[in-house]
């Protein structure tokens, strides 16, 4: 008799919470797919003259959604991507409609690699080590300015 006075409080306990879980996946879901993030914070970098608007994507979930659903991008405007400690980053371009190179960034600012990725791809392309940061621009921008591998790129956020 004891085991049935507890197991149904038990059990209505578990249901709640997978409830919960399940509710909570299908909010960020359509979170994830209702339209490009805009409202995110931003900081200002600079690459010798030229001066970006980035956004920062620095939680699990803003990094995750990146630049999704945009149809296109200023040519002065990125994201960078704010990652806790430094390691091997892979990024890829599901559900991302406009082509992006991602500059790889160690702490400093200098760009370790470079690497163009194609619209709506699952095809992976990483850090040629670990880093803590990674910009995403339109692709060719990078290109366009002579901006390769060993560059520094400036701001605030690189000196904490």
């Amino acid at each position: 008799m004891i085991a049935a006075v507890f197991s149904a409080p038990i059990r209505w306990f578990k249901l709640r919470h997978a409830c919960a879980f399940w509710a909570s996946m299908v909010v960020f879901s359509v979170m994830a797919q209702s339209g490009p993030q805009l409202q995110l914070p931003r900081a200002k970098l600079t690459a010798g003259m030229h001066v970006l608007d980035v956004q920062l994507a620095q939680t699990p979930e803003q990094r995750q959604i990146g630049l999704m659903w945009r149809k296109e991008m200023p040519q002065h405007e990125g994201m960078l991507f704010v990652f806790e400690q430094a390691s091997t980053q892979c990024f890829w371009m599901r559900n991302t409609l406009i082509p992006l190179t991602a500059a790889f960034l160690a702490d400093d600012g200098t760009i370790v690699n470079l690497a163009d990725m194609k619209p709506q791809s699952d095809d992976s392309h990483c850090s040629e080590k670990p880093v803590r940061y990674v910009l995403e621009m339109n692709v060719g921008w990078f290109a366009k300015r002579q901006i390769k591998p060993g560059y520094k790129l400036n701001a605030a956020i690189f000196t904490r």
